[in-house]
């Protein structure tokens, strides 16, 4: 393991500055190239040898890349090499045209470059497609990419450290699937890697380094320390590693500065214990009063940050971070220098919604976690809605909150036998077998290494068995956080398509006797990305589902149904690209015409893209998307009609009625693994006086703006008292980031409600992809609100139940059913407001559910 490890904490230390050269102004060459990147540096040695044996690269590429590119031969460019990170641009100026690269370290795994002569391709601007028409390439993918337009955010985390570590273990088949032997391969991971580079600095080889390597190998070990949050440690090697770069390596000293900053900041934080209790004192922006009380290190963070700014003060993600430390402080904004101040107008909301007030503590919610999914849904068939949790920590096992009589919850994990679910980015709830008890799917492995997935049926008695292997899920490893339950054959049986980050994706067909069968090689839904979301919906009302996958990187697709079991991918075609930097995504009908829309999160890891949207800058990076449904199997972009031209890290997200008016909000975490990464999460409200065409953000005024890394976000109303609570899992990569879970008690709003819970028969079970028509008469007339039954967006799953909000003073409430596999409609009209229904397909009447309000425990 050793020798790895030193190539990895070379490679890692690389690759922590090289993100942060700055790039020239002058005008450089453009350049282009193919790229094959896998998730080892053993695959990648591999493929060399094939590719310098004769193999094909274009082939190659298409075969076993994952990067975005591979649908193209592994071609990216012409774009100026200038847009590419200095460590790419030091290889290809290396290159002559046709050679290929060694094996070089990228953020998302290891790759092998060929220069391509400017004959063979497309004009600038272009790449050729499979198809062979061009594409336009709206930015470089994030792995290649120079800091140039785009600021990313300073990584002080050792996140990127660890994991290149990992995937550079040789694990069996066998020890993949075991969850406990992965937990204790990352934990000796680190522990030896804080050894070797602890030996090699009290080493006397350490004298004979050349100043940078020396620095370098500080700054690695400051990283070790700061993934553990062992902040103390972390900032003495910085402070070892600025020595050497004030005296000798003077082309570091800025960035330094900065590390150091952060790293007193985040020590600040952990100081105050905003991450180990829900309090206010992490939500921009501030409420007045609220400081820090132990305030050593946070002065150190203005110092240093202050101390940058008076030689670069355009750099806007360090004026944001000294904002955010004087407001830690209790000293914003009068001590903020005029010129670095980030004003309190800035954050102002135009719109008030009432406070959002974090009751997770109160109502016995108490969980300190990293980055993770989250469900709320009712698992034991007792009318109260339960939290089930999970992390990325591969040591940690699921949580499952179950809801009690008196309003609190209890956690069970291990009377439920989930307390060997270790891990999981990711997890959403089904009924896969039609039984009906919600079961729940774990996913793993994205960001990092393959690993295993977990089904675990639910047995109706309060536990759940893991028949992962026996469903025929566990066939094929793959690290992912990114999957949709969808009957694509409308044979009353949920399927499941996961979107894979190392491979191909996989559509796994539900025979309707417990196993799966991987189905996307016959069916079309083969192309490759590094995806981070995936949706399904009924975008063109043909009566069958659609999928859309959401890439971080490249172009996204759209697999339009051709309703014999196979798909066809028509992105481009239907206008929908996506931003380039795709992460999360869901269909919903945000203007309730009856047709599904489409949103895609941006996921520009910039601290600087958000302080110039704050301060109302132009931007330089990726916007989010918001696609208009145009009935015609088309979407029209109204990103910018609708307010959404903002250039963000959005994470874990996802959308409901916070207002009860009828149009659908959203909640938008946000983050990256860097303690930098410190920018507010979003609200984001629907204008129904603008017929759901604009949203507004409404941070502030809802007091939702947590600064910490956002993942896991449900809408529900966990209450029963006919508004939906935000249930809001926090957290980062790190060990020294976990935090603690938020859960915001909606203030209440006074219009009227209706839930339903869908009952399938010939329809699957859940109901998923079940169409819902209310229509809703009051004083200003009859209007028609549009829902689709599924748990909603990314990193979070809301319950399956439908709360639908019907706006004020509704005097008739009518309901429509549309059942998908049964192609049949139910309609009942006048069924009354403020209740909970129960509508069992091809039933009579609905029936009406007895679920008394539960104050959250006090």
């Amino acid at each position: 393991m050793r020798w790895f490890i030193r190539w990895v904490g070379l490679a890692a230390a690389i690759l922590f500055l090289a993100a942060r050269v700055p790039v020239s102004s002058q005008t450089t060459p453009t350049v282009a190239f193919r790229i094959i990147v896998v998730d080892s540096r053993d695959a990648a040695e591999r493929i060399l040898a094939r590719l310098r044996s004769g193999e094909n690269f274009v082939a190659l590429a298409a075969e076993v890349s994952a990067d975005p590119s591979a649908s193209n031969g592994g071609l990216v460019g012409p774009l100026p090499l200038s847009d590419l990170r200095p460590q790419i641009r030091s290889v290809l100026d290396a290159l002559r045209p046709g050679e290929l690269s060694g094996v070089i370290t990228l953020p998302t795994g290891f790759g092998i470059l060929k220069l391509v002569p400017g004959a063979d391709v497309a004009p600038t601007g272009t790449i050729a497609t499979a198809s062979g028409g061009p594409t336009v390439m709206g930015s470089v993918p994030s792995d290649l990419s120079a800091a140039g337009s785009v600021r990313y955010v300073a990584d002080v985390s050792g996140y990127i450290e660890t994991v290149l570590a990992l995937r550079n273990v040789k694990m069996t088949v066998e020890d993949s699937q075991d969850l406990a032997k992965f937990c204790d391969v990352r934990k000796q991971l680190v522990a030896s890697a804080q050894r070797l580079v602890q030996e090699t600095l009290s080493s006397k080889a350490a004298a004979s380094m050349v100043p940078i390597d020396h620095a370098q190998a500080y700054v690695l070990q400051s990283q070790l320390h700061a993934f553990r949050g062992d902040m103390a440690p972390a900032i003495a090697s910085l402070q070892q590693a600025s020595k050497i770069a004030d005296a000798q390596v003077p082309a570091l000293r800025l960035q330094l500065i900065e590390a150091l900053g952060v790293a007193h900041l985040h020590k600040a934080e952990q100081d105050n214990g905003v991450y180990q209790r829900s309090t206010e004192l992490d939500l921009l922006p501030p409420r007045q009063g609220l400081r820090f009380t132990k305030t050593a290190d946070l002065m150190s963070a203005i110092q240093y940050f202050t101390r940058y700014l008076r030689e670069a003060p355009d750099e806007y993600e360090v004026r944001w971070l000294l904002n955010v430390a004087h407001m830690y402080a209790g000293t914003y904004p009068g001590s903020v220098p005029k010129a670095h101040l980030i004003p309190p107008t800035a954050f102002t909301s135009a719109e008030q919604v009432g406070r959002f007030v974090d009751v997770a503590e109160r109502a016995g919610l108490h969980s300190v976690s990293l980055s993770g999914g989250v469900i709320v849904d009712d698992f034991d068939g007792d009318g109260r809605l339960d939290v089930v949790l999970s992390s990325i920590d591969s040591c940690a096992p699921l949580r499952y909150f179950r809801r009690t009589e008196d309003g609190g919850f209890i956690e069970q994990a291990a009377h439920a036998g989930l307390g060997d679910q270790l891990g999981g980015l990711n997890i959403l709830q089904t009924d896969y077998n039609n039984d009906g008890h919600l079961d729940i799917l774990v996913l793993r492995g994205g960001w990092e290494s393959p690993q295993r997935k977990s089904l675990l049926r639910n047995n109706g008695d309060g536990t759940f068995t893991d028949v992962t292997a026996s469903s025929g899920l566990a066939s094929v490893i793959t690290g992912t956080q990114a999957a949709v339950w969808v009957d694509f054959d409308n044979d009353g049986f949920l399927d499941l398509f996961v979107g894979n980050e190392n491979g191909a994706p996989q559509l796994f067909h539900n025979r309707g006797d417990g196993t799966f069968e991987d189905v996307a090689v016959k069916a079309g839904v083969t192309r490759r990305g590094f995806t981070k979301g995936v949706t399904a919906a009924d975008y063109d009302n043909d009566g069958w589902p659609d999928l859309y996958v959401s890439n971080l990187g490249g172009t996204n697709f759209l697999y339009r149904n051709n309703h014999n079991g196979t798909f066809t991918e028509f992105g481009r075609g239907a206008g929908v690209p996506g931003p380039g930097q795709g992460f999360p995504t869901w269909f919903f009908d945000y203007d309730n015409d009856g047709y599904e829309d489409l949103f895609v999160g941006s996921f520009v890891t910039s601290v600087d893209e958000t302080a110039r949207a704050y301060l109302h800058l132009p931007r330089n990076g990726q916007t989010l998307k918001l696609y208009r449904n145009l009935h015609d199997g088309s979407f029209q972009d109204v990103t910018r009609d609708a307010g959404l031209d903002k250039s963000m890290m959005v994470m874990g997200a996802n959308f409901g009625d916070i207002d009860n008016d009828g149009f659908l909000d959203m909640y938008l975490g946000t983050g990256n693994p860097s303690y930098a990464a410190l920018v507010p999460s979003l609200l984001l409200r629907n204008v129904a006086h603008g017929g759901g065409r604009t949203f507004v953000d409404v941070t502030a005024s809802s007091g939702t703006g947590e600064l910490h890394k956002g993942h896991g976000v449900a809408f529900a109303d966990l209450d029963n008292d006919g508004d939906e609570d935000l249930v809001f899992e926090v957290g980062g990569a790190t060990p020294g980031d976990a935090h603690a879970l938020r859960l915001f008690e909606n203030p209440g709003n006074g219009n009227d409600w209706i839930t339903l819970k869908l009952v399938g028969v010939k329809t699957n079970r859940a109901a998923i992809g079940a169409r819902i028509t209310v229509t809703v008469e009051n004083a200003n007339g009859t209007r028609t609100i549009h829902r689709s039954v599924n748990s909603g967006g990314s990193f979070g799953a809301s319950p399956l139940q439908q709360h639908i909000g019907l706006g004020a003073g509704a005097r008739r409430v009518d309901v429509e059913i549309w059942w998908p596999t049964s192609n049949t409609r139910q309609r009942f009209p006048d069924v009354g407001k403020n209740r909970f229904l129960e509508i069992t397909e091809f039933g009579a009447e609905p029936r009406a559910l007895n679920r008394p309000p539960l104050p959250f425990a006090r």
